[in-house]
C-alpha cells in the first residue's frame, strides 16, 4: 500500500510505500519511502526471498505492477515457495533472466572475457524487462550474481549506479536482494541505497534457530532502531517489534482487587494494585502456583480476562490439579475468559514472548497475566545476554497498561538456606515469600510479604495449606521464631496453626 506520510517538522509530504510485513512497517513507521533503491541483506534461508514476494504481492493488491527479477532462483522455485504460504503470482510478472537457453554451448564465443559479454547482457536484459512491463515495484535477486561478472568492485559499483539512476527515473520502489556472500568490510552497496534491511539467523545449541532483523540504515526516516525478532510462518515473516513500554502508557484504575481471600489482601496490604507485578518465590511444591491461580480466579469472577504462560508443567495436569483444589479453570476457558499458552521455551525467542503477551493484552483485553515460571524462561535462552533486561521492558509495559502480572519462581532447596540462580527481585513491586517448616513432626507451609511499593503491607508470617477447598492461610504466626529457617521454636500456648486446636511446647 502506498500512502503520504508527513515527518513532524518536515513541511513536504513523503510517499510511503508498504511492505506487507506489519511488523517491518512499523518499525520503518509507515514503509518505505517510494521510488527509492533498497539492500536486503542476509545469509541463506533467513527469508529474503518471502519478505520480498510478500513486497510485490502488498503492491499488487492495490494495483501497483510488480516484477521479480531473479539471477540464481528458478521461477518454479519462487512458485513453490509462494504455494507454500497460499500466495498466488498470476499478478506478478517473474522474469528468470538466466534460462537454459543462456547457458547453451552455441552461446559460447572466445574474442572477449566472457564476464564482459554476460555483464553486459544481464543489465541489458533487466532494463529491457522493466521497459516491457513497466513496473512500480521491483525485486533483484540476487546482486551476488551481479558481483560474480563484474569481476572487480570497480565495475560493479558502476552498473549498480547505473541501475539505481535507471529505476529512479521511472519512479520504481526496488529491493535489491543480496546473500552476503562479499567480504564483511565491503559496503559499497550500504553507501549506494537509500535503505538497508539486515536479516540474520543463528543456531542455538538446543531448540530452533532464532531469526531477527535490524535497519541499518534508511535515509529521511525515523525508524525503531535495534534488533528485532521474527519468524517465518505460513503466510510470510512475522516480525515482533522491539518493546518499548514507554509508548503505551494507559491511563487505568490504580485502586487494589481483591485477591478473593481475606487473608491473602492483609498479608499485601490491601489486595493486588492494578499496574504492579507480583513476585511469588520459593521451593518446589509449596504451593506458589496454586497461590497465582487463587489470585487469577479472583480476577476471571469480576469479569475480567487472564493470560497463563506455561512453562514448566503440562497444561493436562494444571488442569487437572486446578480442578481437584476447587478451583476448575475449564469454565474460563471455554467462555474465552482464560487463555492457557503452553510454552516450549526452546522454541520461542524472547521477542516472540512479548509479542505474545502483548497480543494478550490489547487484543484479548488481558488484565492478569501468570507467568509459570521464570526459571524455564530466563534458563532456556543462556545465550541471549540482555534477556532479564527485555523481562524488564516486558513489566513495564504492563505496569503503563494497568495489568497485574504474577511471576513464579522456584528456589533450589527445601528448608534453611535457600537460592535461586538469577536475582529478579529488583524487578518485582511486591515479593512473596513461600517457605516450608517443620511443627509437631509435620512438613506445613508459610507465606510472607517481604515487600510491596504500593501499599503498608502486613509484616507476620501465615500459615497456608492447600486441600479440597483450595487455599487456605491462617492468622498471624506469633507463637513462633525461626519459620523462615525452616525449623521454628513455639514460644507459647496458641492457636496459631491452620486446624490446630492447642499447640503445647513438648
Amino acid at each position: 500500500m502506498t500512502e503520504a506520510a508527513e515527518e513532524p517538522d518536515s513541511v513536504y509530504r513523503i510517499e510511503r510505500s508498504l511492505t506487507g510485513t506489519a511488523g517491518l512497517d512499523h518499525i520503518l513507521r509507515g514503509g518505505l519511502t517510494s521510488s527509492r533503491l533498497y539492500l536486503v541483506e542476509g545469509t541463506p534461508g533467513t527469508g529474503k526471498t518471502t519478505l520480498s514476494l510478500k513486497f510485490l504481492l502488498e503492491g499488487a493488491s492495490i494495483g501497483e505492477a510488480g516484477l521479480y527479477v531473479t539471477l540464481s532462483e528458478t521461477t518454479s522455485e519462487l512458485t513453490a515457495v509462494a504455494r507454500s504460504h497460499d500466495w498466488d503470482l498470476d499478478e506478478l510478472d517473474l522474469f528468470e533472466l538466466v534460462n537454459e537457453e543462456g547457458v547453451s554451448s552455441d552461446n559460447a564465443q572466445s574474442l572477449l572475457h566472457p564476464s564482459e559479454v554476460e555483464l553486459g547482457e544481464t543489465v541489458r536484459g533487466i532494463i529491457a524487462k522493466v521497459e516491457e512491463t513497466n513496473p512500480k515495484r521491483v525485486v533483484l535477486d540476487s546482486l551476488s550474481e551481479l558481483r560474480l561478472l563484474s569481476q572487480n568492485p570497480l565495475r560493479y559499483r558502476r552498473q549498480i549506479l547505473a541501475l539505481k539512476h535507471f529505476f529512479a527515473n521511472r519512479n520504481c520502489t526496488v529491493l535489491m536482494l543480496d546473500d552476503r556472500t562479499a567480504e564483511p568490510s565491503d559496503l559499497q552497496l550500504h553507501s549506494i541505497a537509500h535503505g538497508v534491511v539486515l536479516l540474520e539467523q543463528t543456531a542455538s545449541d538446543f531448540g530452533a534457530e532464532r531469526r531477527r532483523l535490524r535497519i541499518v540504515k534508511m535515509r529521511g526516516l525515523q525508524y525503531r532502531g535495534g534488533y528485532h525478532d521474527f519468524t517465518i510462518e505460513k503466510g510470510g515473516i512475522r516480525v515482533y517489534p522491539r518493546l518499548i513500554a514507554a509508548e503505551h502508557h494507559t491511563n487505568f484504575d490504580a485502586r487494589p482487587l481483591s485477591t478473593g481471600l481475606a487473608e491473602l489482601d492483609a498479608l499485601l496490604g490491601q489486595g493486588l494494585t492494578p499496574g504492579t507485578n507480583t513476585l511469588l518465590s520459593g521451593p518446589a511444591g509449596v504451593g506458589k502456583t496454586t497461590t497465582a491461580i487463587r489470585c487469577m480466579i479472583a480476577a476471571l469472577e469480576r469479569g475480567q480476562n487472564a493470560a497463563y504462560y506455561l512453562f514448566d508443567e503440562r497444561l493436562g495436569t494444571l488442569l487437572t490439579r486446578s480442578g481437584a483444589l476447587g478451583m476448575d479453570l475449564r469454565p474460563y476457558i471455554e467462555n474465552g475468559q482464560l487463555m492457557i499458552r503452553q510454552i516450549d521455551p526452546a522454541e520461542l525467542s524472547p521477542g516472540e514472548f512479548a509479542g505474545a503477551v502483548q497480543e494478550s493484552v490489547e487484543t484479548d483485553g488481558a488484565s492478569v497475566i501468570v507467568i509459570d515460571s521464570l526459571n524455564a524462561y530466563l534458563h532456556a535462552m543462556p545465550s541471549d545476554k540482555f534477556l532479564v533486561l527485555q523481562m524488564h521492558e516486558l513489566l513495564s509495559y504492563l505496569s503503563q497498561k494497568g495489568v497485574i502480572s504474577l511471576m513464579i519462581l522456584a528456589q533450589h532447596g527445601i528448608t534453611g538456606e535457600l537460592r535461586s540462580d538469577l536475582d529478579v527481585s529488583y524487578l518485582a513491586d511486591t515479593i512473596m515469600l513461600l517457605r516450608f517448616f517443620e511443627a509437631d513432626g509435620e512438613i506445613r507451609k508459610s507465606m510472607a510479604v517481604l515487600k510491596t511499593r504500593t501499599s503498608d503491607h502486613e509484616r507476620t508470617i501465615r500459615e497456608l495449606e492447600i486441600n479440597e477447598s483450595g487455599l487456605v492461610i491462617g492468622a498471624p504466626m506469633k507463637s513462633f521464631q525461626g519459620v523462615l529457617t525452616g525449623n521454628p521454636r513455639y514460644t507459647r500456648n496458641g492457636d496459631d496453626l491452620v486446624g490446630v486446636a492447642a499447640y503445647a511446647d513438648k
